[in-house]
Formats: C-alpha cells, structure tokens, sequence
C-alpha cells in the first residue's frame, strides 16, 4: 500500500522551571540566591529518510512529543535539556500547519532537516534577579510552553524525469525495462496505485532518476480517481516522458488520448504543463502500430514535440529514449529543474502573525498568539515584581496601543490566553 497523505500532531518540550533557593554553608551566615536555570524544552524535528519511502507508519502513530526540560537547582545548577523528538520521512515530505496553512517544511536532499515545533525556553532561576537594592529575590521564572501544532504530511516523489500517460499504455514496463526498478506489471485497465522510482544508467558516470506516475484519467484535474494524488507527484519532476498506446487497441485514438492527459496537466497548472515533454510512441511491436505511427509522428512533431518509437514488450527504441532525455536534461536550465529539488510550494505571505491577535468576543477583549501564551506561563503572577515585567512586555509588544485604539475603557475586561484582567490606564 503506498500512502502519501498522513495528520500527525506535534508537541514540542516545555522548559524546566527556574528555582528559588538560597546559599547555604556553615559559616556563612546569609548567603546570597542561587536557584539556577530550567533546562530547555526539545524540539520536533522532521528529518528526510532514504529508508522510508511511504508515510504509512503515520497511520498507526500520529502523536510526537519532544522531552521537557529539567528543573533548575540550588548552586546555581542548570536544569537538564529535553531530548529531541526526530520524525524520519521520506525525502519530498512537505509539512503544512493545519490551522493556518502555512508550510513549516519542505524535505529535500538540500535541506534534509527542518525543525517543526521549537521547545520552551528554560526559566531563569533567581539568581539572575539579585541586584544592587534587591539582594535577595523570592521569584523565579517558569519555563515557556513548547509549541504544539496539527501537522498535515504530504509526499511528493523527487524524480529528474516523470512517466505520464493513460492507465495500461506501458509506463510501468518502460520503467521495468530502463531502471533497476521492479514495478508490477500487468495488462490491466486498473491504474496502477504505487508510484515507482527507477535510477536509469547510461554509463559508469551517467544517470538520472525516473518515477512512473500512476496513469492518469479524464477529470484528474478535478479529483476524479485519485487524479490530485497523482498530480501532486509530476510537479516533482524537471521533465516528462508522455507514454502513448499508438497500436489503438480497443478502438483509442492516440493523438485524443495524447491531447486528454495534456489537458488534465494544464487544468492541474499552467506551470506543470510547460513542463519540457518527450513523447514515446509504445507497442512498435504490433501491426496496428504501424497504420497509426506516421499520422500521430506528424502532427506531434508538427506542434514542436521530440516522438520517439518504442516497444516496452520487446525493448525496442528504449536506448534511443534513455540518450534523448538524458540529452534534454544537460539542456535544462537551474531555474527550470530548481522545483526538483526545492519544491514548489511557497511560503504564504499572508499568513496569520504570531505575535498577537486582539477581537471582541461578548464585551470581552480576547488576546491571543504565541507570543502571549510564552509571555503568560512564564510569569508568576504572584510576585509583584513579575506583575510589573507583565505590563512592561505588554506595551512594549503594541498590546496595549491595539487595546486603546480599539476603544477599550476604564474597567473593561481583558483575556489573555485565558487569563483575564480589568484593563486600568
């Protein structure tokens, strides 16, 4: 079973509080604050894998929790880091954060390593609050939340060259008969349901990969059969390899089903259809290929296509196929195969800050946003001092300017992250 699509939630570790503690020692009378830091939450971290090749095992295992961090001790001892928690994934794996969106990863061989959910800070022990006229501080710092997100995975096959073409005109067998790879092949009109990576040799120092794209059917472009599955794999490859069926067994007419898969790539995206495309002209081997091969040869040729003839069955052709798309490729420029290797999915500019976000619920004015979850549980509000650096953070980060230009007043309520205030001027 291949399985490109998994949810997972993330939990990064939460830092280790900071103690409160005091010097102790015989002959030292009063001794100054020691309480050290707390130790630093883990992260989550996604990590591209050549021993994975599925996201199948995300079926069964869909929660990843990094360590928390140790507390910190008296003599200044600083708490324990929290272990990582790594997520191997096959290279190609793109992370999206479900709430918003936004990608937070995009696995390649040039960036095989993206850190998804980043763990709490540790927090300060009261050491680092002694000063000149505050010699001995009974507050420290609780340590910051780890981030924490609903992660949606998706696979997209890294290949330099994609098979496309209607379901049964061969691709798995021209795979088959150019590359080490062993995909099933059978004369069947089912499509097959598992994408396959081959690496095609022409010499001791030259190669390329080529993924058979499961075939496509009319309306993929829309979702019909698993049409945006399949799709999602051919934006991962710098160039086609269109296999067409010119025997016309069953009464098919080559150049319609030529013109129906383009169309499908066009209605997917403009960009994929533009894509540089070969076409392999398939089952030279039978008679009926032979009526049909000069007319489709013609017309393609005609519009600026290289048409190649092949037989997958017999092997016939397959040399000249793997010279000319090697060929083709050494002619690519870097901004055309860059999405190969670095995606093709951008980074959303509009997405939601995560700072802050201030709305009016029932009368009441709502804070939220990262930054106001780490800035709540990592203070004691308690402390009097540590009220004051609440406040302080606050107008610093524009919370304050936002609540007033929104027309808040005297006595109104305020909720931040669940804790809720009367807003004073």
């Amino acid at each position: 079973m291949f399985v490109d699509r998994a949810k997972i939630i993330v939990k990064a570790g939460n830092g280790g509080n900071g103690a409160v503690s005091f010097h102790r020692e015989k002959f030292v009378a009063a001794g100054g604050p020691d309480g050290g830091n707390g130790g630093r939450g883990g992260d989550v971290v996604l990590v591209g894998d050549d021993n994975t090749s599925t996201l199948i095992d995300f079926s069964y295992h869909k929660k990843f929790c990094a360590g928390n961090g140790g507390n910190g001790g008296d003599c200044k001892k600083t708490g324990k880091s929290g272990a990582n928690c790594e997520i191997r994934v096959p290279f190609g794996t793109v992370a999206f954060d479900m709430a918003t969106g936004r990608l937070m990863a995009d696995i390649t061989r040039d960036n095989p390593r993206v850190v998804l959910a980043k763990g709490g800070k540790g927090g300060a022990g009261n050491m680092n609050y002694a000063t000149a006229t505050r010699q001995i501080p009974n507050f420290a710092k609780a340590g910051v939340a780890g981030e924490s997100f609903e992660v949606s995975l998706e696979l997209k096959l890294i290949a330099d060259v994609g098979l496309i073409g209607f379901p049964n005109v061969g691709k798995s067998s021209v795979l088959c008969r150019v590359s080490n790879a062993r995909p099933e092949v059978a004369d069947y009109h089912f499509t097959t349901l598992r994408p396959s990576l081959g690496v095609v040799r022409l010499g001791d120092d030259a190669s390329f990969v080529m993924a058979d794209i499961p075939g496509l059917i009319k309306g993929a472009a829309e979702g019909a059969g698993l049409g945006h599955q399949f799709l999602r794999h051919i934006e991962r490859t710098g160039m086609l390899v269109h296999v067409v069926d010119v025997s016309g067994r069953e009464g098919r007419d080559p150049l319609e089903d030529f013109e129906t898969i383009n169309s499908e790539l066009i209605n997917y995206s403009e960009e994929l259809s533009r894509r540089p495309q070969i076409v392999a002209a398939n089952k030279m081997d039978l008679p009926s290929w032979q009526e049909n091969y000069p007319a489709f040869k013609e017309n393609l040729e005609a519009r600026g296509y290289h048409v190649i003839p092949i037989s997958a069955a017999t092997g016939e052709g397959l040399e000249e196929l793997k010279r000319q798309v090697y060929k083709m490729l050494g002619t690519l420029s870097k901004e055309e195969t860059e999405h190969v290797y670095r995606g093709v999915i951008k980074v959303d500019p509009n997405a939601p800050s995560e700072h802050f976000a201030i709305q009016v619920v029932d009368g009441v004015y709502v804070v939220t946003g990262k930054d106001m979850a780490r800035l709540v549980n990592s203070t004691n509000f308690a402390e009097y001092e540590q009220l004051q650096y609440f406040q302080r953070t606050l107008e610093k980060n524009g919370v304050v300017a936002q609540l007033e230009a929104m027309g808040i007043s005297e006595g109104d309520t305020v909720n931040i992250e669940g804790i809720e205030f009367d807003y004073k001027r």
